[in-house]
């Protein structure tokens, strides 16, 4: 689970070892498969109208940069613990929250560095507006926060439990 402040990204132990492992992997045996492909693609010939060439440097390309990425956040982070299961909204939580213009429409999802997305649960990142908004909140308040037309719209906190992955 992360949160950000300034330049400082906190992980727990288990995302820090995942994203850790990610980047050995990439920065490893991702990047000996990439330059395998690139040299088979090199030997097929002509490299302006070779597919597999283009494909491979652009995988390449992708692979480098989310190794960059993997990289700074890791020099920058800070290991702690999972969050405490007391209630209150904070990075690392499921949170569940009902729009107040319709209590019956609910959201559940976690608050968290877009680095720690999984396809499991959406993840909202606490800097942006609803997570600004319900960060800090407990069960059971009202949470305001600012719409892209710069409306203002009002959730209540249902549920915010610990993310066990």
């Amino acid at each position: 689970m992360t949160q950000t402040s300034e330049n400082v990204t906190w992980l727990t132990q288990e995302a820090y070892n995942q994203l850790k492992a990610e980047l050995d992997h990439l920065s490893g045996p991702a990047r000996t498969e990439i330059a395998v492909k690139i040299a088979a693609a090199r030997e097929e010939g002509d490299l302006r109208e070779n597919g597999g060439y283009h494909a491979a440097k652009e995988e390449q390309g992708k692979m480098e940069l989310r190794v960059r990425q993997l990289t700074q956040l890791l020099e920058h982070a800070k290991v702690g613990e999972a969050p405490a299961d007391d209630g209150v909204v904070e990075p690392g939580m499921v949170v569940t929250i009902a729009f107040d213009d319709d209590p019956d429409d609910t959201l559940t999802f976690l608050l968290a560095s877009r680095e720690y997305a999984s396809a499991d649960i959406e993840t909202y990142s606490p800097q942006s507006p609803l997570g600004t908004g319900v960060n800090g909140k407990k069960m059971g308040e009202d949470a305001e926060y600012e719409l892209p037309n710069g409306k203002r719209a009002s959730v209540k906190i249902l549920a915010a439990k610990p993310y066990s992955g």
